[in-house]
């Protein structure tokens, strides 16, 4: 067993789902203080000492994603400043990870850029869930642990029993992901074949696979405006589906989501609780939220006591 003191710290973006973590690990959240001087620049302060802790600092970049990043920048910095022996960084959310290569001339790759920040701030290692391309992992020079949220969502899943299933990819780049989920629910893996006309536009082109008369699950890793989640439940209805229900990890909601999927075909959107959810995703009685924590705290306890992360997934 790692003979360090375990200490867990959060940034503003997630609070909750730190103290959540904390509870399953039967720790205190760490102590600290972020407040911001009058022209917006973040003042951080870690309240208590770390010297030859084994720190796990839970952020996920999400809105406002400037400055929750730097926010967790700074706290690694302080925390490696203050003679922390290890920092990792928890990010239930990777923001900025959806420009992972350089598909179009003259723009960056800021998943890479993301990851180098997180080097030269000091954290020793990552914990990611559901990146948006598992490839990003090899923008790091240190250790990542990938989590899927995936056995979460089975267990729920599994509990609602649906008949005549079929798990739905809603574009070619998640069929992995999707068929994962297939196979864990023993049922059929159809794929929507889409083009994107211009960023958070997408078009449906028409379905891969049968979807008639069954009952049909959507799967991704984000939801942000909800435009091609609501235009892949529209697709699946005019192909005869059933029903079509959804599932995804990181709930972005960005504008007007919670309201194009309030008005959509869809039975129920499913969500975990890596972002905090808006007050009107909340009220939604078509949004389902299930929470990430237990798997969270499984991962850093393993990593602390120097054991297996893989086996959260057998």
């Amino acid at each position: 067993m790692n003979s360090y003191r375990l200490k867990v710290f959060s940034g503003s973006a997630n609070p909750a789902l730190a103290d959540e973590i904390c509870r399953s690990l039967g720790t205190e959240l760490g102590q600290c203080s972020t407040r911001s001087f009058a022209d917006g620049e973040i003042y951080l302060q870690i309240l208590e000492n770390v010297r030859g802790a084994d720190v796990f600092v839970v952020q996920p970049t999400s809105t406002p994603v400037d400055r929750h990043l730097f926010e967790l920048l700074l706290m690694i910095d302080a925390l490696k400043r203050a003679s922390a022996e290890r920092i990792t960084a928890v990010l239930p959310y990777y923001g900025y990870a959806r420009q992972d290569r350089k598909d179009r001339p003259r723009v960056p790759i800021s998943a890479k850029l993301i990851a180098s920040l997180l080097e030269t701030a000091g954290a020793d290692r990552v914990l990611a869930l559901d990146l948006h391309a598992a490839q990003i992992q090899g923008f790091f020079d240190i250790p990542v642990d990938h989590l899927f949220v995936t056995p979460v969502m089975i267990e729920y899943l599994e509990g609602l029993a649906i008949p005549d299933l079929t798990v739905v990819s809603p574009d070619a780049g998640g069929v992995e992901r999707a068929r994962a989920f297939a196979k864990r629910l023993s049922a059929p893996l159809a794929i929507i074949d889409k083009r994107r006309v211009e960023m958070n536009v997408a078009e449906v082109m028409h379905i891969v696979g049968d979807v008639e008369g069954q009952n049909c699950l959507m799967v991704d890793d984000l939801i942000d405006t909800a435009g091609t989640l609501v235009k892949g439940a529209e697709a699946l209805q005019k192909a005869g589906a059933a029903s079509v229900r959804a599932c995804a990890t990181h709930g972005v909601l960005s504008g007007d989501a919670v309201e194009r999927i309030e008005n959509s075909p869809l039975v129920e959107v499913v969500l975990s609780n890596s972002i905090p959810l808006r007050d009107a995703a909340l009220r939604s009685a078509k949004i389902r939220t299930l929470s990430v924590a237990p798997l969270l705290a499984g991962a850093i306890k393993a990593i602390h006591e120097c054991g297996s992360v893989s086996t959260l997934f057998v």
